[in-house]
């Protein structure tokens, strides 16, 4: 990079799956009419008092422990004072101060390997409302359904060097939310979203460089895509012998560039104080013994014991490990038929390339785990051929049942009988003399064209062990 070092931190709001708010029982419940799940409280009525959602709490410390940080057993809410028209009450109920968890860290892995990425702070505050501007009314609408759905910010240490990193870890915390099941990571309904802070330095310096902050980010690949263009904004602008200004810009998804939205406020702009109307929160020793005997076996446990107890390669134990769901439906499979790799092998590749291409999630696949594992054991049994199959799994993706059961009422079943094949054969030697001259000739590469034109006469049935068997007895 032009002999610069890119610097980026980022500050992750994750929403919380509790059933109410975090001051109110208000439901958190997406996708209700405008302004349907409010009341006096997250509405900011006057004389309204919050009360603390006992989930949230739970669901904040178990996230904290799961990137190793440091709960702490006495924190406290602050006054965040600010005005946007979606913030009903003039301010955010959050921790300053004193936040519910620091000092942590996780682990990415890149194509560099292993990096350690640490995390300054955990703390918990009130979702604010959404805007809704309409460019056909010429108005603006505000939707207070949000306000009060609780968040949990982790905010990283300035330990990433470049967009690939920030994705790695935005994925690495997505996949713990998710697998705590505190959070369902939905990037485009905005309960996992990220601000980015990017800067640059000249490389070798210890000091930071000016810092932008970048928002409207609802996708990975837009992330990746903003900070990228961030960084050579920054560059053009020093080498330009201009200054980088400390400020807060929008990305343009359509037209890939960030923008600016307002000057960077700092923690004195915001008047944070203590909040009147809540106690300190106190976490005891009991609940904090009960909450880590409660946390599931997260993606790098799983990573590693796919790797030692199952022997599969580390790419592939990562790549079933990034998704929950897709690594419980492996083992769910892998329960029904015990070959890690063959298993692995079609998750990897048939399953993830269905639901890639169909934009589908895996709850939309038909198809049972316990039923691809019998497809793939019907493979190693020789029932059908391997191409056959993944034929079957694109019908059976869509509608489900027995594959074998499919396979033998479409007349899909492979031929093994040793006559039968030798017949195709011998019928495709006969029709290729000047390719059967060529092979003897020493071009074997034809073995291929041979294979390709048995099967096509058996429509893809016959055994292709067989078949290679006999075109080398018959070719001599």
């Amino acid at each position: 990079m032009r002999d610069y070092e890119v610097v980026i931190g980022l500050e992750v709001h994750a929403q919380l799956r509790t059933k109410s708010k975090i001051f109110c029982s208000c439901s958190t419940q997406f996708g209700a009419g405008p302004n349907e799940n409010t009341c006096p409280v997250c509405t900011g009525m006057p004389g309204m008092l919050p009360v603390l959602n006992a989930r949230a709490v739970e669901y904040a410390v178990k996230m904290a422990m799961a990137v190793d940080c440091t709960v702490n057993r006495r924190s406290l809410f602050a006054r965040k004072n600010y005005f946007y028209p979606d913030l009903p009450m003039g301010y955010q109920i959050s921790q300053f101060e004193l936040p519910v968890a620091e000092h942590g860290h996780i682990v990415i892995h890149t194509e560099k390997g292993e990096k350690r990425i640490g995390i300054t702070r955990i703390h918990m505050e009130n979702d604010a409302g959404k805007n809704i501007h309409s460019a056909t009314d010429n108005a603006s609408y505000v939707d207070l359904n949000r306000a009060g759905v609780p968040l949990i910010e982790i905010v990283s240490e300035p330990d990433m060097r470049s967009a690939e990193e920030a994705v790695a870890y935005l994925k690495s915390l997505r996949a713990i939310l998710v697998y705590l099941g505190i959070c369902d990571g939905n990037l485009e309904e905005g309960s996992f979203r990220c601000d980015a802070n990017v800067s640059i330095r000249p490389r070798g310096q210890e000091e930071f460089g000016t810092r932008a902050e970048l928002k409207n980010m609802n996708s990975f690949r837009n992330i990746q895509r903003a900070i990228e263009y961030e960084v050579e904004r920054q560059i053009d602008l020093v080498e330009d012998g201009e200054q980088v200004v400390q400020e807060t810009r929008l990305f343009d998804t359509a037209k890939g560039v960030t923008r600016s939205m307002r000057g960077k406020e700092e923690a004195h702009d915001y008047r944070y104080f203590p909040d009147p109307d809540l106690l300190p929160l106190i976490i005891g020793e009991e609940q904090m013994v009960k909450w880590r005997s409660e946390l599931p076996e997260l993606p790098e446990a799983r990573c590693r014991r796919f790797q030692e107890e199952l022997g599969l390669p580390g790419y592939d134990a990562l790549v079933l490990t990034a998704e929950k769901e897709v690594a419980d439906y492996f083992e769910t499979a892998l329960a029904a038929y015990n070959e890690p790799k063959k298993i692995s092998n079609w998750v990897m590749g048939e399953v993830m390339r269905e639901l890639n291409d169909r934009g589908a999630t895996l709850a939309e696949c038909k198809l049972r785990a316990q039923d691809l594992a019998r497809l793939v054991k019907l493979v190693d049994d020789g029932l059908v051929s391997g191409t056959i199959a993944k034929n079957v799994f694109k019908e059976l993706f869509e509608t489900g049942g027995d594959p074998e059961a499919y396979v033998k009422a479409k007349g899909l079943v492979q031929i093994s009988d040793t006559s039968a094949i030798e017949g195709l054969v011998d019928e495709v030697l006969a029709e290729n003399p000047s390719e059967v001259e060529r092979y003897k000739g020493g071009d074997k590469k034809l073995t291929g064209f041979f294979v390709g034109q048995v099967m096509k006469k058996s429509k893809g049935k016959a055994n292709p062990g067989l078949v290679n068997q006999l075109l080398a007895k018959k070719l001599g």
